[in-house]
């Protein structure tokens, strides 16, 4: 019998050895990464809608939206965001974004609303956005840990009233919480989508920079770009590992556009060649 898109996404006991390397690596407490998963699955458990919330149909209008458009771009919040959308504005239009399918991680999404560039989906632990970009994106994927408890209670209401709304945790998964594996929001898309994207797709990657410096979306009190502290570092370096470990087993091609060379094992485009493709 095939498996149901929830079991699909569910990659909690292939990457649960991942996940418990980089609990100890950071020292991260894995009794509060539970009990952010059970503050947002008692939060989806009370979502305030008049048609009962059906994780299973939901994945599947997801992965019809995923497999609708060839071009798929996933924009991180990585200094090079704003130089290579800018660019591509200028010279080319905001026409080529509405021909893709637009998945961002976290305060990513900020830049692209300021832009005008549609989003089909916001990917956030909840540290970047506003309650503004709920408005603005088809689907939000929000993640549970233990640091950000108290967002999660502060987008309560928020969440509650988004209909396309989809609830991961970094621990075993709880009811309509899955684990689809990943570690910072950026990675984090590309395992959500191992088991959505076909050959057919094609992975840009914007603004997934895993350098030293931070973009000024990553957080909403960011004015400017800036060195990031050692643990932010740190984190970049395993999600690049975690990376690696991953576009081996995604079906169709990943490029990383207008950015520095961080891993022999990634493909790279400059905006001119990416602009050819899409």
């Amino acid at each position: 019998m095939p498996l149901s898109l929830v079991e699909t996404i569910n990659y909690y006991n292939e990457f649960k050895d991942l996940y418990f390397e980089i609990l100890n690596d950071f020292d991260f407490d894995h009794e509060k990464d539970c009990k952010a998963r059970e503050v947002l699955f008692d939060i989806m458990q009370h979502k305030d809608e008049s048609v009962p919330y059906n994780l299973e149909m939901l994945l599947f209008s997801f992965k019809e939206v995923i497999r609708s458009k060839k071009n798929i771009i996933i924009y991180g919040c990585g200094p090079s965001l704003e130089d290579t959308i800018e660019n591509v504005l200028e010279k080319y239009g905001i026409e080529i974004f509405h021909n893709t399918t637009n998945l961002v991680a976290d305060g990513a999404s900020v830049f692209l609303r300021e832009k005008a560039i549609p989003i089909t989906a916001i990917f956030s632990d909840l540290d970047g956005i506003t309650k503004e970009e709920f408005s603005y994106s088809d689907y939000m994927v929000i993640h549970g840990h233990g640091d950000n408890i108290e967002r999660l209670k502060y987008f309560e209401n928020s969440i509650k009233g988004f209909r396309n709304v989809i609830g991961t945790t970094q621990v075993e998964p709880l009811g309509n919480i899955i684990n689809p594996g990943g570690f910072t929001d950026g990675d984090r898309i590309l395992y959500f989508l191992r088991s959505l994207v076909s050959p057919r797709n094609t992975l840009y990657m914007i603004g997934m920079d895993f350098k030293s410096d931070i973009g000024k979306y990553s957080k909403p009190e960011m004015i400017a770009n800036q060195v990031g502290s050692p643990v932010k570092r740190k984190k970049l370096q395993h999600a690049i590992k975690l990376i690696e470990w991953l576009l081996p087993k995604i079906s169709c091609e990943v490029h990383f556009v207008n950015t520095n060379q961080i891993s022999s094992k990634f493909q790279y485009l400059s905006i001119e060649e990416f602009i050819e493709l899409v």
